[in-house]
């Protein structure tokens, strides 16, 4: 009986020496924000050594050293400096992100607020109104960024658009055809004309919800999200020319099928 346990006992000491290591994180990957020696848990935290720091009206965009690669944070106004630890907690990605007050785009930027030596987060600002001017100053927090996809991701369910006329053009579709081709145009430019039925600024972009009469609204392929500098108003009726995005992801949960970025519109 002992002889029979001492050899069990043998074989879980040599299965636990084989059990596989856990794979090494791939150069390059993202940082993934994990609890904090004491956060006190209702969020998560991302921890790094101060690179690089910008300051603009109302957020400090800080190069943080983390445990896997150098990535870019933003918080709201703090006088933390170069070579400081900081925690940054409640981060939300947004990947593709634009500063209009930097001129400069990011790969990704973690949205978040710092915490304190006593483990509270800074107060972050309050989330920009709708109708507000897009731009980094009154930027939101990342509730309220959150809040912000949430509004814009989807266009009204109770608006009608009549036809409207085909843009002109080799790189002219109308919405309908965006959506049905959108992967064949991954990456490249599109011309379209549509209405406005929807507008909101998000992030330092206006998000636009173009219709044309084109598709349906039990398809989902009758309206097209449209990111553009320049401002409209509901119910024109402009053309806008941009780059296709698929499964865009802006961050905050969402995720667009199909977008045209960085548009110019006119009308």
């Amino acid at each position: 009986m002992r002889r029979s346990l001492t050899l069990a006992a043998l074989t879980l000491a040599v299965a636990a020496c084989k059990r596989p290591e856990a794979p090494p994180m791939q150069a390059g990957s993202p940082p993934v924000p994990a609890a904090a020696p004491g956060d006190r848990g209702d969020g998560q935290v991302l921890r790094g050594k101060v690179l690089e720091k910008i300051d603009v009206s109302q957020y400090s965009y800080l190069k943080l050293a983390t445990a896997s690669g150098a990535t870019w944070a933003a918080v709201p106004r703090t006088d933390r400096k170069v070579g400081d630890e900081v925690g940054v907690r409640d981060v939300i990605p947004m990947q593709g992100f634009e500063s209009k007050e930097l001129n400069r785009k990011f790969d990704v930027v973690y949205f978040g607020a710092l915490v304190s030596p006593g483990g509270d987060a800074a107060p972050a600002p309050s989330a920009t109104g709708v109708g507000a001017k897009a731009s980094d100053e009154g930027a939101p927090g990342p509730a309220g960024m959150a809040a912000q996809h949430r509004a814009v991701v989807s266009g009204p369910s109770d608006v009608t658009v009549e036809k409207v006329a085909k843009a002109e053009g080799a790189d002219a579709r109308t919405v309908e055809e965006i959506w049905a081709q959108r992967q064949k145009l991954k990456g490249k430019s599109v011309t379209v004309r549509g209405q406005v039925v929807k507008v909101m600024p998000v992030m330092g972009k206006n998000f636009l919800h173009l219709r044309d009469g084109s598709g349906n609204s039990e398809k989902k392929d009758n309206d097209l999200t449209v990111t553009t500098a320049d401002d409209v108003a509901t119910e024109d009726v402009v053309i806008a020319k941009g780059t296709i995005a698929v499964d865009r992801d802006f961050g905050a949960g969402y995720v667009y099928p199909v977008i045209v970025e960085d548009a110019k519109v006119s009308k």
